[in-house]
């Protein structure tokens, strides 16, 4: 994992990812609480959630070809300057009729995430190259998830009862504005042909990157994997909090299995850079969903906090594999011109996926039970493994060693 920090760009972009990255989850228990606090709502409360998924889905795709037309180092200064603004509106939300500027708040700095994340995707290779670096690459970012995932939360809700609302959103925007600045720092790329046109001209370059996904085997393959797959984690993870509170000791407990979850990001992640070079990619990929598979069946069938966390770890480290697998593998299988507007589209699949498995965890819960909805999101998974096993190349990925793209002269 420490190859790709010997390169220079690459260790500010890591930094910019990162510290935008603990930006937003300091936010994460901190802007629904403030909601609540101001509303007294449940359903206030959980419409800060379903605006961060209104852009993705509604946007993604078209992020894909402005990432791709544009010059990305760019982009992704304008998103984080954007998300940094955004955040700030929510400085003047000071009662119940202020709170739809904290759904607007929360939509444009979606947007701008939009934009940033497949910018910061498609630039990766440049910078690293798509060899052993890429893996290493990924594998770094999956780290600093974990650890992101580990303190950001816990770390945001402390602050809020110490520091309160304002000091948490004031970090947030500096956090942004940091990012932008890392950015920035890196050298400028020589830049590739300009795109002209107008409206149609950018659904006919969205129409090339769709040509592709379809023509692509591993690509569409893992459009589909990854679409089954988070679509029933996402409805478990809708069903983790009422799950914890009732069976695992409450708030605490739940807590507790988040961070779990966290600690199993970070062993997964030095796992991704030993084996993802070495193994057949759909038999990884099958392997490492069936053994998150194994982990959702027994962390919902854990009567005691006792027995929850070893498999909440277990969940995050399978789970982490797969999901930096599958983006490692549509790094290296899609041409980088065409790379922002493919992983857009993947995006938006992910997006919608979990829109859907977050409404569809609940509704199946309470037409049977928490435990029967795990069943059929575990049996959800393990169908995720045996397609990405019958339909991921089973042969070792050839692995080419490009040097990365010389930064610009001019």
């Amino acid at each position: 994992m420490l190859q790709a920090l010997r390169i220079r760009d690459f260790r500010l972009l890591w930094f910019a990812r990162s510290v935008s990255l603990l930006g937003s989850w300091l936010l994460v228990v901190a802007i629904p609480a403030h909601v609540l606090h101001l509303t007294g709502s449940l359903a206030a409360t959980g419409l800060t959630l379903a605006a961060e998924f209104l852009p993705p889905v509604l946007l993604g795709p078209i992020a894909g070809v402005l990432v791709d037309r544009w010059d990305r180092r760019r982009v992704m200064v304008l998103a984080d300057v954007l998300r940094a603004v955004a955040i700030g509106l929510l400085l003047v939300v000071r009662d119940p009729g202020d709170v739809w500027l904290v759904y607007a708040a929360l939509v444009a700095e979606s947007v701008g995430t939009v934009c940033f994340r497949p910018a910061a995707q498609a630039h990766t290779p440049v910078v690293v190259g798509t060899g052993p670096a890429l893996s290493g690459a990924n594998s770094l970012n999956a780290v600093t998830d974990g650890v992101v995932r580990l303190v950001g939360g816990p770390a945001g809700g402390a602050l809020l009862g110490v520091a309160g609302f304002h000091v948490l959103v004031w970090a947030d925007v500096a956090t942004y504005l940091l990012s932008a600045v890392a950015v920035l720092a890196t050298a400028r790329r020589t830049a590739g042909p300009r795109r002209r046109g107008g409206v149609r001209a950018v659904f006919v370059e969205l129409g090339e990157g769709l040509v592709f996904l379809r023509g692509e085997r591993t690509a569409s393959a893992l459009f589909v994997v990854n679409g089954v797959f988070l679509c029933a984690n996402a409805s478990l993870t809708a069903l983790l909090v009422p799950f914890g509170v009732r069976q695992l000791g409450g708030t605490g407990g739940t807590g507790l299995v988040l961070s779990a979850l966290g600690v199993g990001f970070l062993l997964g992640a030095p796992l991704v850079r030993v084996l993802v070079d070495r193994l057949p990619p759909g038999h990884l990929l099958g392997a490492s969903l069936a053994g998150t598979a194994v982990g959702f069946v027994l962390l919902f069938g854990s009567a005691s906090l006792g027995a929850a966390l070893p498999s909440a770890v277990l969940v995050g480290a399978f789970g982490s594999l797969s999901l930096v697998v599958a983006q490692t593998l549509v790094q290296r299988v899609t041409p980088n011109p065409v790379l922002g507007r493919v992983g857009a589209v993947l995006f938006t699949g992910e997006a919608v996926a979990t829109f859907v498995g977050a409404l569809a965890g609940p509704v199946v819960a309470e037409a049977t039970s928490v435990a029967a909805a795990a069943l059929v999101a575990c049996g959800a998974t393990v169908f995720a493994a045996v397609l990405a096993v019958v339909l991921v190349p089973r042969s070792p990925m050839r692995v080419e060693r490009p040097e990365p793209e010389a930064p610009s002269v001019r």
